[in-house]
C-alpha cells in the first residue's frame, strides 16, 4: 500500500528562513536610507527637548544639592573656627582673671592688715597724753611716747613703700584753678604768630625811636 502524500516533504525550510531574513533586511535598509517623516523629525525634536528639559532639572537640583552643601560646609567651618576661637579666649581670660583675683586679694589682705597697725599706731599716738606726766614719770612716759612715735612712722613708712596712694600729694585747688603759665602759651604759638605778638609789643618803642630820628633830622637841617 503506497504512503499518504505529505507536501512538507518537499517544502526547504531553509531557504525560506534565508529568503525572510534578507527580504527584513532589505526592508531595514530601505527605511535608513530614506528621508525622515516630518513627523519623526517633529518626534525627535519633542523628545530632545524632553531630555533636556530632565537634564535641567537634574542640574537645577545638583545646584540646589552643592548650595546646600557649601552652606553646611561653612557652618562647619564657622563652627570650627569659633569653637578655637572661644576656647583660647576663654582660657586666656580664665587664667588672666584668676591671677588678677588672686593678686587683688593678695592686695586687700595686704591693706587690711596696714589699715589695721595704722590704726593701732594711731591709737597709740593719740593716747599719749604728756599733760598727764609728772616728775617722777616723766622720763618713762617721754621713753613711751618716743616709741610710739617711732613704730607709728615704721608703720607709716612701710605701707608708703606698698601703696603708692599714700605717697601721691594732693592736690591743690587753687593752683589748678590757675591759667597756663606764659612759658607754655608761647611753646603753644607758631613763628609767624610769635612775631606778630612781638611787633605788638614793641610798635610804641619803633614809633618813639622813628619819632627822635625825624626830629634830630630836622634839627640838623635848621643849623
Amino acid at each position: 500500500m503506497a504512503s499518504q502524500y505529505d507536501a512538507t516533504e518537499f517544502v526547504d525550510t531553509d531557504f525560506q528562513m534565508r529568503q525572510a531574513s534578507q527580504s527584513t533586511t532589505s526592508a531595514l535598509a530601505g527605511a535608513m536610507q530614506r528621508a525622515p517623516t516630518r513627523e519623526e523629525v517633529d518626534l525627535q525634536v519633542a523628545e530632545a527637548q524632553q531630555k533636556l528639559a530632565e537634564l535641567k532639572r537634574a542640574q537645577d537640583e545638583l545646584e540646589r544639592e552643592r548650595s546646600g552643601l557649601e552652606e553646611l560646609r561653612r557652618r562647619q567651618n564657622e563652627f570650627q573656627s569659633g569653637r578655637q576661637e572661644m576656647i583660647h579666649n576663654l582660657t586666656r581670660g580664665l587664667g588672666l582673671l584668676e591671677e588678677a583675683e588672686f593678686n587683688s586679694r593678695r592686695d586687700a589682705e595686704q591693706m587690711a592688715k596696714a589699715l589695721a597697725d595704722l590704726r593701732e599706731g594711731l591709737a597709740k599716738v593719740e593716747a599719749v597724753h604728756e599733760e598727764t606726766w609728772t616728775k617722777e614719770n616723766f622720763n618713762m612716759e617721754l621713753t613711751k611716747a618716743l616709741t610710739a612715735i617711732e613704730n607709728a612712722r615704721m608703720e607709716w613708712n612701710s605701707a608708703r613703700l606698698k601703696f603708692p596712694v599714700l605717697s601721691s600729694q594732693p592736690k591743690d585747688p587753687a593752683v589748678e584753678s590757675e591759667g597756663p603759665s606764659p612759658e607754655a602759651l608761647l611753646a603753644t604759638r607758631s613763628f609767624g604768630e610769635l612775631c606778630k605778638l612781638g611787633l605788638a609789643l614793641t610798635w610804641p618803642l619803633v614809633l618813639v625811636a622813628f619819632l627822635a630820628l625825624a626830629l634830630f633830622v630836622v634839627l640838623l637841617l635848621t643849623r
